[in-house]
């Protein structure tokens, strides 16, 4: 299905065709937190998670966005960002498969509600070996069929 869209301020009143249908991944980008969070640790959290997948994974961003006043905005992710959640044990589970699965993947631990720099943070997870890290939230990217397995357990985010 076609539209049509503006081009920049250079093209006003030029259109140009626009493919509308919707777009497929095969990729995934998915976090998932530890469910006894609070509603204000979820969303710091996912921030924090997904903050490294775009900085490390550049292909998951997508183009700047622009209104139709030619105002620019910064570019996001080119796909959603499905939110998970489950058991401490859970979590674990899934930090075991992601690494044996090389996957891309963000780390958040309970001690980094105490910190409040991102040096501190730093170090409270590498002051910590892999197998005792108190995770609250692993980020993700893959192909789809291993983002799914990786978080074999887990259930949406209500």
């Amino acid at each position: 299905m076609q539209g049509t869209y503006k081009t920049g301020p250079a093209g006003v009143g030029q259109s140009r065709p626009m493919n509308t249908e919707p777009l497929r991944f095969d990729t995934k980008i998915a976090v998932l937190l530890r469910a006894d969070l609070e509603p204000w640790q979820r969303l710091n959290v996912t921030a924090f998670l997904v903050s490294g997948l775009g900085t490390t994974v550049p292909e998951v961003i997508g183009e700047p966005y622009e209104d139709a006043g030619g105002v620019a905005y910064l570019p996001m992710f080119r796909q959603p960002v499905l939110v998970f959640e489950g058991t401490k044990e859970t979590l674990r589970a899934a930090h075991g498969r992601a690494l044996s699965r090389a996957l891309p993947r963000a780390v958040f631990t309970a001690d980094l509600f105490a910190t409040g720099n991102d040096r501190d943070n730093r170090a409270a997870v590498r002051a910590v070996p892999t197998a005792d890290l108190d995770l609250v939230g692993l980020a993700l990217y893959g192909p789809r069929n291993a983002v799914d397995k990786t978080l074999k357990g887990a259930r949406m985010h209500p």
